[in-house]
This record gives C-alpha cells, sequence and structure tokens, in this order.
C-alpha cells in the first residue's frame, strides 16, 4: 500500500478515522477497491468493515464480494 497526502479542512482533523472510512467505502462503492483493499486501508478487517459500509449507504453484498473471498 502506498501513502497519499491529502488536504483537507481542519475540521476534519478530529475526524481522521471517519475521513479514511468514508473515502474507503466510496473508493469500494465504486468499484475502485475490493472489500479487503477498503478493509486494510482502514486497517480493519474485511468484515469489520463491512459493517462500516452500512452506516455510509454501500451496500456490499454483491458479485464482488465472491471475488474477494477467493482470492483472500
Amino acid at each position: 500500500m502506498t501513502t497519499m497526502t491529502l488536504q483537507v479542512p481542519e475540521q476534519l482533523e478530529k475526524e481522521h478515522d471517519d475521513t479514511v472510512r468514508f473515502l474507503a467505502a466510496k473508493l469500494y462503492e465504486a468499484d475502485k477497491l475490493t472489500l479487503g483493499q477498503a478493509a486494510e486501508m482502514c486497517g480493519m478487517k474485511k468484515w469489520d468493515f463491512a459493517e462500516i459500509l452500512i452506516n455510509f449507504g454501500v451496500h456490499y453484498l454483491d458479485q464482488s464480494i465472491e471475488a474477494d473471498l477467493k482470492n483472500d
């Protein structure tokens, strides 16, 4: 995994974890990351991250989850 620097408004500094989770959830939703990659981005296990997706209105029960499970 690589490190990226992102400039955000100061008020998001206190919300670091939520901001990273939101970005990971939206990248997953856009099919830019697998469930495993998005979870890794947040430092979480897949199934814990899958629960986070609900908070952002992202559905995770689709065909891509089968591919994720086969690759791990």
